[in-house]
Order: structure tokens, then C-alpha cells, then sequence
């Protein structure tokens, strides 16, 4: 296949990218067990994976231009431009929309973990901000980011295929983290855990998930009284 494919071949920006989402990632979710390193590690795969192919070598696009037809006089290195056939316009499109959610992510993950954060220096159950709305809101940060850059802006078949890994990979990492939480703090928690959903708000309550997660950095959460 010779043809030439629009944004591709940026080696050295692909490795700048993958470099900066990998530190914020290992800064954030800090793993220490086998089974936090193990997600980390598959959040890890899909990073690097996107950003090879999203400045690097697409893949995705020379492997569907050749055994499925896609056609080979209109490609470029974004999937929805070479699908939707409207080039540029295509590739914009879904630029914005995967970078909202991507930044709306962002924000609800590195919040989630300043609450966390909080909390266990003051030996104590985070329950209040974005915890009174998830019981996870780092990982549905993660989840919202992921989805925005490598399902919405740019997809590949390993972000396609990867994406559904993670979150089960994060979901079973939950409940593990879950049952030591319960060993320490036991009913507390348990009554936390009916009254507040794991990874998604209730209907009516992601306005206040995005609200919370735009909260000051130096705004200190009040221990429940």
C-alpha cells in the first residue's frame, strides 16, 4: 500500500505524548499491589497503542484499507475522516468532542485523588465532594478520559478492544480494594457503599459531578459531622 496518509509519521511527538500520559498516570493512581499494577499496566498498553498510532504508524487504517475496503484515495490517519469520508471536517469534529470529555475526565481524576488524598491523612472515610456522589471517582475519571481520546477522538482497534479490559480491569480492582476498606472501617462503610453508587452518578447527578470536580485546589473538604 502506497498511499500517502494525512497526519502520521510524528515519531517524536508520539513518545512526548506517551511520556506525559504515563507520568500523570503513575503519578495519580501511585499502584502498589500486584492487581494495581496489573490495570495500571493495561491503562499503560492503550497509551501507548493510541498515541503510536495517532502520530505514529496507523495501523488500524492500513489494516482496514487492506481486508475490509476502506477506501484507499481518501484516508487519513484519523478513523472517523477516512470512514465518514468529510476529511478534515470529520477529524475536527471528533477532536473537540473527545478533548471535552478527555479534560472532563482529567479533572474528575485528579480531584477524586486530592479528596482521597485528604482523607486518609485525617484517618478517615472520604464521603463528602465527588465521594458523595461515586464511591470511585478516580477511575471514572479514568474511564471518561480514556473514552474521549481513544474511543471518541481517535480510535484504533486497540483502544476499541482495550477499553472494555480496563474497566473490568478497574472494576475487579475495585471490589478487592472495597473488602479491605470494609475490614477497617466495617459498617460505615457498608452503609456508604448502599448509599452510593460505584463508578456512575445517579440520573440527574453528572452536573454535580463535573461541578465538584472544578472544585479549588487549596478548598479543604470538611470531615463529616
Amino acid at each position: 500500500m502506497k498511499e500517502d496518509i494525512a497526519h502520521s509519521g510524528a515519531w517524536g511527538l508520539a513518545a512526548i505524548m506517551i511520556v506525559v500520559a504515563s507520568w500523570v498516570l503513575y503519578r495519580y493512581l501511585a499502584p502498589k499491589t500486584w492487581r494495581e499494577w496489573a490495570s495500571a499496566g493495561v491503562v499503560q498498553a492503550f497509551i501507548i497503542a493510541l498515541y503510536a498510532e495517532m502520530y505514529g504508524f496507523p495501523l488500524t487504517i492500513y489494516l482496514l484499507a487492506r481486508f475490509f475496503g476502506l477506501d484507499r484515495y481518501n484516508l487519513n490517519a484519523n478513523l472517523w475522516s477516512s470512514l465518514i469520508g468529510i476529511g478534515e471536517t470529520g477529524m475536527l469534529i471528533s477532536m473537540l468532542l473527545g478533548y471535552a470529555l478527555l479534560f472532563v475526565g482529567i479533572g474528575i481524576f485528579i480531584q477524586g485523588w486530592r479528596e482521597l488524598y485528604r482523607a486518609r491523612q485525617q484517618n478517615r472515610l472520604a464521603t463528602t465532594g465527588l465521594y458523595g456522589l461515586l464511591r470511585h471517582p478516580q477511575y471514572t475519571g479514568l474511564f471518561i478520559g480514556l473514552f474521549g481520546e481513544g474511543i471518541v477522538h481517535w480510535p484504533t482497534l486497540f483502544s476499541v478492544g482495550l477499553f472494555p479490559v480496563i474497566v473490568l480491569a478497574y472494576g475487579l480492582l475495585a471490589r478487592s480494594e472495597e473488602k479491605r476498606v470494609v475490614e477497617q472501617f466495617g459498617e460505615e462503610y457498608r452503609a456508604y457503599q448502599r448509599r452510593v453508587p460505584m463508578f456512575f452518578p445517579r440520573l440527574g447527578q453528572w452536573r454535580q459531578l463535573v461541578q465538584r470536580s472544578n472544585m479549588a485546589a487549596g478548598k479543604d473538604e470538611q470531615p463529616p459531622g
